[in-house]
């Protein structure tokens, strides 16, 4: 007998401050509008498949609002892991994906956010000055090299660095990638890479 197709979806919760991971099946997922609470009860993500596109509504810890965000169902389906993240706070808020690779990103979303409460409001630049800068060193590098290239063929883009990510975007079709910049965890991932790829434009979208 063939397993059946799982997903697992995670995120923070924005009252209680404590991480929510749960397992759904495909069948789960696309039978019907799914509503993944907290155990606290005071938040849950909202998830509700339309054709080839998936909505998810999405508390947020950092900027305490719901985000609605969308991508293909392909993606939602397949990726390794999505992440959607906050606009205002260049943090991520939501992971969908294989279980390993989705509580490997929420453990760095839980450093990311255990540095920021330890700041006790001093808010500088970024997240932490020192990985910012090591990350920026070793994309310049790559760059050097002409490793950082997109889906569509182009080797044309542009870079924007946030409080604790940057993101790059692809100059002739518009895709986007996020570095998230935040912790050490993130200085020996992007270390191990000779090459980026940014992901075409073709649908998806983040917050």
């Amino acid at each position: 007998m063939v397993e059946e197709a799982k997903r697992t979806l995670a995120y923070i919760c924005p009252v209680c401050h404590q991480s929510v991971a749960v397992e759904r099946s495909i069948f789960q997922l696309a039978a019907s509008v799914n509503e993944l609470p907290c155990p606290c009860g005071k938040s849950s993500l909202r998830v509700e498949m339309m054709g080839d596109q998936v909505r998810l509504t999405v508390p947020c810890l950092f900027c305490g609002k719901d985000h609605s965000v969308s991508c293909s169902s392909h993606a939602f389906l397949h990726e390794k892991v999505l992440a959607f993240s906050c606009a205002a706070s260049g943090l991520d808020c939501c992971y969908v994906g294989e279980e390993g690779a989705v509580f490997a990103a929420l453990q760095r979303l839980e450093e990311a956010l255990s540095k920021l409460e330890g700041e006790a409001g001093e808010k500088g630049a970024f997240l932490d000055e020192l990985v910012m800068h090591e990350v920026l060193s070793e994309l310049k590098e790559i760059a050097q090299r002409d490793g950082i290239s997109c889906t569509c063929g182009s080797h044309r883009w542009k870079l924007k660095v946030n409080y604790s990510s940057i993101d790059l975007f692809c100059a002739d079709c518009g895709g986007a990638m996020r570095l998230p910049a935040a912790t050490a965890s993130d200085i020996d991932d992007i270390c191990c890479k000779t090459r980026l790829l940014i992901h075409g434009n073709t649908g998806g979208s983040g917050v």
